[in-house]
């Protein structure tokens, strides 16, 4: 059986996925999958960087803006709903586009992972929220350190939600998901694809994100997030976990200054784009964009669609 196309458009967060992504779908009649852990919840425009209907151009985008704040977003329903996504793209005749900086969430939908084994039963999971709820996240990540210390090095410590789904896979298989990881990532991919990695140089990209964050603050981030606690959030919340979300959540409470809480944004945000790098680097079959290589946006779009032919994923 022919294998489906997918064309994968990632890399480290603030490198210009969004704009590139537009182009690329116009170029090839092309329909949008956000692989992004945050731009899914409604709300959270801002702090998500979420891209705006206007910046769309009538461009069809899944799993942009569909779930409340107070639902659970995780692996196992990106790779649920992204299926679903890809069938009515493909029905419709379109290119489905998998565009975002979660690596692990591509991955899952690449490589077909098979999580049945994993999320009917969530009692330990909601024992370990009520621990992190209780005792923080530092706990969870001891804990992780002593049965899986290869997922300990590789997730931040305040990364609840990542640290909770390594445990509990280990609670539930027996098997260290550092482990299981590493297999999938052998696997063969189950789509014709094209897996490209936009990457710029690491003084660029910093500062990219410093400016980044300094543009989610003149937009009104603290009003935003001021709005979401309004709705009923809280910080212990997943979507309240996500970067710059937590921190303004902070200085709201009166734990740090503002001034603080933008310096955390940015330094956490250049450690979160390192991880993200060292994930694509360490994937199969990826083809490096390095972005200052090319003299326009036009040559760079021209150099990928030539690869989408090669790879017989357009004519």
């Amino acid at each position: 059986m022919d294998k489906k196309p997918l064309i994968i458009l990632t890399g480290p967060t603030a490198v210009g996925k969004t704009d590139l992504s537009i182009a690329l779908a116009k170029a090839v009649r092309g329909s949008v999958i956000s692989a992004d852990s945050m731009q899914v919840y409604k709300y959270m425009d801002i702090g998500s960087a979420k891209i705006t209907p206007e910046q769309m151009q009538g461009i069809p985008h899944y799993l942009v803006d569909c779930l409340e704040p107070s639902e659970d977003f995780n692996v196992v329903n990106f790779q649920r709903l992204a299926k679903k996504a890809l069938s009515e793209i493909y029905g419709a005749g379109r290119l489905p586009i998998v565009t975002g900086g979660t690596g692990f969430y591509i991955q899952a939908l690449l490589r077909d992972i098979n999580f049945t084994d994993c999320d009917e039963d969530i009692s330990y999971r909601q024992e370990l929220e009520t621990l992190a709820g209780k005792k923080g996240s530092g706990v969870l990540h001891e804990m992780l350190g002593e049965v899986d210390p290869a997922s300990a090095k590789a997730i931040h410590p305040n990364n609840t939600k990542r640290i909770i789904r390594a445990l509990e896979f280990y609670h539930k298989t027996g098997i260290r998901i550092s482990e299981h990881n590493e297999r999938e990532r052998l696997k063969e991919a189950a789509y014709n694809s094209a897996y490209f990695v936009l990457n710029l140089p690491r003084p660029l990209l910093y500062k990219r994100i410093d400016q980044r964050v300094d543009s989610m603050m003149e937009a009104g981030l603290v009003e935003e997030v001021k709005g979401l606690l309004e709705r009923g959030c809280t910080r212990d919340m997943v979507a309240m976990q996500g970067l710059g979300y937590k921190e303004i959540i902070d200085y709201l409470k009166g734990n740090c200054t503002l001034e603080q809480a933008v310096y955390i944004i940015k330094r956490d945000t250049r450690h979160f784009a390192k991880r993200q790098l060292t994930w694509f680097a360490r994937e199969r079959d990826v083809i490096w964009i390095e972005k200052e290589q090319f003299s326009s946006a036009d040559v760079l779009l021209d150099y990928m669609l030539n690869i989408l032919r090669e790879k017989q994923i357009i004519l």
